[in-house]
């Protein structure tokens, strides 16, 4: 039987809106789609480059309660309003994926709030125990 468990950030959308920041589904971790805020403060930087680290920094917070690092990622999603805000992003992406190689995909689409100029979304697989 797979054990299935959620990893909230404490983020007031996951309670508002009903979803949680990461899913473990035996060894498949499922990141949400992350943006910029930070949590324990509810602000979000208006630099695109701020608001990509923050996001690495949610996720990688939500991949180590689910007992992953960034070594572990097999996919990413970069969902961004304006597409010329992504290259500035690469250096911050490449220190956390540039050894991993995930599968990637870069979407140019709205996002919930126009604050918001980046959100990650990453799924992982677990390593094996032992």
């Amino acid at each position: 039987m797979t054990t299935r468990r959620v990893i909230l950030s404490g983020s007031t959308f996951e309670e508002r809106i009903g979803y949680a920041r990461a899913v473990v589904d035996g060894d498949w971790v499922h990141v949400s789609g992350t943006t910029g805020y930070d949590y324990a403060t509810m602000t979000i930087s208006d630099d695109v480059v701020e608001q990509a680290e923050q996001c690495l920094r949610n996720i990688g917070a939500a991949l180590e309660e689910a007992g992953c690092t960034f070594a572990d990622v097999v996919r990413v999603r970069y969902l961004l309003p304006d597409r010329e805000d992504f290259e500035p992003c690469w250096p911050v992406l490449r220190a956390c994926f540039g050894e991993v190689r995930p599968a990637a995909t870069m979407m140019v689409c709205g996002l919930a709030d126009p604050r918001m100029k980046i959100e990650i979304e990453v799924y992982a697989r677990r390593p094996a125990a032992g």
